[in-house]
């Protein structure tokens, strides 16, 4: 590897992507303590645009284009990304150098009346501005009512405890909130299997560099954490299989254990009521063919159109 004095990291400026550069940049540094590591802060347009549901902004990486647009230039040599904000088609001119190993992927229920799922009121409201979240949430209570809910974690938390707000609940990530040192708000982590699958690479971090930059990567190889890149290179596969983005209601979690791929995904309606659920298991050098293979027999079962009438909803 060639010598690096200085590496210059672009990150959103939440409290929750910063978390997520700093333990990037601390790794580096611990490795190579020579290294001089800069943070250039930069704002998305899914950051600027917070008065409307991500699902209405629309268009890939609302999230993650300012970031490569800089890396591109070369006014940063990495972006820091959460995994399930970026999209699965990445430009050839970028690889992702490392997936650190995965923190919790699940999504947890957040109430101020420390209700869980199932002892909400009737009719209770529940924010998530996530279709993945929404549909799921009604599938296993259709009685709920759901509103849209933007802002960084601590701007949720704060509408989630207002008792003269619109929310009896909120949903959010708890790799979000363990990272944030906010698990004690939640009242219950969603069981996977029987409620709520988490969207493809949830509790991931991708670490973004040129692809023609070897220095960079070869230095980036030692945080790559294979059983995570593996993981959730079959989740991603399977949302690519679907030519399905992160606002549609695609679910997908998958696990390594003793050399296999074992995979679970979800493809869902707006109210949850006609899901398609998919599983199966593969040696884990099959990682991305499990993933196309769960999208195939997925679209075999009417994924496509239930896929097609949430986009006939959505705005272009």
């Amino acid at each position: 590897m060639q010598s690096l004095t200085t590496l210059r990291i672009g990150t959103r400026r939440s409290a929750l992507a910063l978390w997520q550069t700093h333990y990037v940049r601390d790794t580096l540094r611990t490795m190579y303590p020579s290294l001089v590591v800069e943070l250039v802060h930069m704002t998305t347009t899914g950051d600027r645009v917070i008065d409307r549901p991500l699902p209405e902004i629309g268009g890939k990486g609302v999230f993650t284009q300012e970031l490569e647009d800089a890396l591109r230039t070369g006014a940063i040599d990495l972006a820091v990304h959460s995994l399930k904000d970026l999209p699965t088609e990445i430009d050839r001119a970028f690889t992702l150098g490392a997936i650190p190993p995965r923190a919790a992927p699940f999504d947890a229920l957040v109430s101020r009346g420390g209700h869980t799922l199932a002892t909400l009121p009737d009719g209770a409201t529940v924010g998530t501005s996530s279709l993945r979240r929404r549909a799921q949430l009604l599938a296993a209570r259709p009685d709920l009512r759901t509103q849209d809910l933007r802002g960084n974690v601590d701007t949720r938390l704060r509408k989630a405890a207002d008792p003269a707000g619109p929310y009896d609940a909120i949903v959010l990530a708890v790799a979000g909130l363990e990272r944030l040192g906010r698990a004690d708000a939640i009242s219950e982590v969603l069981d996977t299997d029987e409620i709520m699958l988490p969207a493809p690479g949830q509790g991931a971090i991708a670490v973004q560099c040129r692809a023609d930059d070897a220095t960079t990567r070869d230095l980036l190889a030692a945080l790559d954490h294979r059983a995570t890149r593996l993981a959730v290179a079959a989740e991603r596969a399977f949302l690519a299989g679907l030519e399905a983005g992160c606002r549609l209601p695609v679910s997908a979690y998958a696990t390594l254990a003793d050399g296999e791929i074992r995979m679970v995904g979800r493809v869902s309606d707006l109210d949850g009521a006609q899901p398609i659920t998919v599983r199966g298991t593969a040696a884990e050098d099959d990682a991305d063919a499990l993933g196309g293979r769960l999208a195939d027999e997925a679209l075999g079962l009417g994924a496509a159109a239930l896929l097609d009438a949430v986009k006939r909803g959505l705005p272009e």
